[in-house]
């Protein structure tokens, strides 16, 4: 028996005692007419009236009971609903003597009712809910865990969030923000003209971006298939098929490592624009968070754990190997050579694997040196080729690829590039990719030949970005980790001791 606890048998017991009374406890068909924000907000002038009541007025609120309080022949509760929390008073009076008598005994924390009564003003001015009515509309059987006053323990949060809402109304504010973020991000480009999209999410080859993927198998066509990590290659598919500007907003998997900021399936937002380039990219970005701010109603200089993030327009931009050597303070001599930039890293008290392409070399120099310091938002443009296999090749510096990646509050935001549309060069790097995945890099792409065949139907001119939605709304809600952006985060499985231990500290 999954509820063999002894105040969970109660509870049980309980519910069976309500029944007996006629009083199904798991209703359904409640009515609710008034939220408790809608309720405390209408009948904010009965605080001011003289007689501090109004009983021509009739509400039915249904909530979840945070406080319950007897007082002999009257008792108060407190009752939550997604909206906010309403004290309401109920006695033998205004209920019925019998049932208050029971209600008393067998309503308790926990339980979710439903109450119809009028507003009143009590002797401490607190607006509440005078019930003439109540009913249970829903029997708890667990307790709430009320020692932990927020459930403040991480993991129990992270495991149970259904228990992390019912205790913290400020984890449900946040999933609001978050929903509100996804909203008016699609607004935003709705408003100008892109389309938004669906694309495969199992596909026969993972591509798109550097990541190890999670594999699958298709019983009916028997093949392998892989959980997508990006939907870029499919979304310019549909460039080359004529739409000019698309977007979709969606899940990718990618097969790694678990920390602050990475979650083996989170949410992005990809868009693909065509006849415009990476500097467009970067002004619309820019825009877009402008209208984000105002939207949600954020000063332009936001509050990040001990950081403040300045918003001000222009975001600063500069070079992969300019912030290498000025905010790295990396030695601009020792670029051009594998071996001193290979020996620097190892002075500096860090491992560095030797067999490392110099564009490698340099993604090892910007993420030891460079990526913490960038706190306001930083483009950082002109990548190394050798770690953009879809990005456009540089004219002037055949070196370096069209792309920027924007980096806020230490972290990457948003990666953005002018396409590669030359299917020759689009083949010949995805063998280069191809060599690399052979000689162990887990990450390095597979060649898609689709993908170069539709490059040889014509890609236009087009540039294309992505923006992680977790880390984005991290940054918006002041959260320091990305599973608190995500409502249910990947956990490593508990052992029996773990799960015993998590049980006794929720009890």
């Amino acid at each position: 028996m999954i509820f063999d606890d002894q105040y969970q048998q109660q509870r049980i017991e309980k519910g069976h005692a309500l029944k007996a009374l006629g009083k199904n406890p798991y209703r359904h068909n409640i009515t609710k007419d008034t939220s408790t924000k809608e309720f405390l907000e209408c009948y904010d002038y009965v605080i001011q009236s003289e007689l501090k009541r109004d009983e021509q007025k009739n509400n039915t609120v249904v909530g979840r009971i945070k406080f319950l309080r007897h007082m002999g022949k009257a008792a108060f509760a407190k009752v939550e609903d997604e909206h906010g929390i309403l004290q309401i008073y109920f006695s033998r009076e205004s209920i019925g003597e019998a049932w208050f008598d029971e209600a008393k005994k067998l309503i308790e924390v926990g339980d979710i009712i439903s109450v119809t009564g009028f507003p009143f003003v009590t002797k401490t001015g607190e607006l509440s809910l005078h019930a003439k009515a109540l009913e249970i509309a829903t029997k708890s059987i667990i307790p709430l865990p009320e020692k932990f006053h927020g459930l403040q323990d991480k993991e129990l949060r992270y495991r149970k969030r259904y228990l992390d809402m019912i205790m913290n109304a400020d984890v449900r504010k946040t999933f609001k923000i978050r929903s509100k973020i996804v909203s008016e991000i699609r607004h935003f480009f709705e408003e100008r003209d892109f389309l938004e999209v669906e694309t495969p999410m199992m596909h026969p080859i993972a591509g798109g971006a550097n990541a190890k993927p999670f594999v699958t198998y298709h019983n009916a066509l028997n093949i392998d298939r892989y959980l997508r990590i990006a939907p870029e290659l499919y979304l310019k598919r549909l460039v080359v098929g004529g739409f000019e500007a698309v977007f979709e907003i969606n899940r990718n998997f990618r097969n790694e490592g678990m920390d602050q900021t990475h979650n083996p399936e989170f949410t992005m937002i990809e868009f693909y624009w065509a006849y415009h380039n990476y500097h467009d990219l970067m002004r619309l970005t820019e825009e877009m968070f402008d209208v984000l701010l105002k939207k949600l109603k954020l000063p332009r200089k936001l509050p990040y754990g001990d950081m403040e993030i300045d918003f001000s327009k222009p975001f600063q931009k500069i070079g992969f190997r300019e912030a290498l050597v000025q905010i790295g303070g990396v030695p601009d001599e020792i670029l051009d050579e594998r071996t001193r930039i290979i020996s620097y890293i190892k002075e500096q008290g860090f491992e560095v694997d030797a067999h490392l392409n110099l564009g490698k070399l340099y993604e090892e120099l910007f993420d030891l040196f460079v990526e913490e310091k960038l706190i306001n938002p930083t483009f950082i443009i002109d990548y190394p080729i050798e770690i953009s296999p879809l990005a456009r090749r540089s004219e002037e510096n055949p070196s370096i690829a069209e792309r920027f990646e924007l980096f806020i509050a230490g972290r990457e935001i948003a990666n953005g590039f002018n396409e590669l549309n030359d299917p020759i060069d689009q083949y010949e790097r995805f063998a280069k990719q191809l060599q690399a995945k052979n000689a162990g890099d887990d990450e390095a792409h597979e060649m898609d030949e689709d993908y170069v065949q539709a490059l040889g139907y014509g890609l236009p001119p087009t540039a294309g970005q992505g923006l992680g939605i977790d880390r984005l709304t991290m940054l918006l809600t002041n959260e320091q980790s990305i599973k608190d952006v995500i409502l249910f985060p990947a956990m490593k499985p508990l052992s029996d001791n773990e799960e015993t231990t998590l049980k006794e500290e929720k009890e």
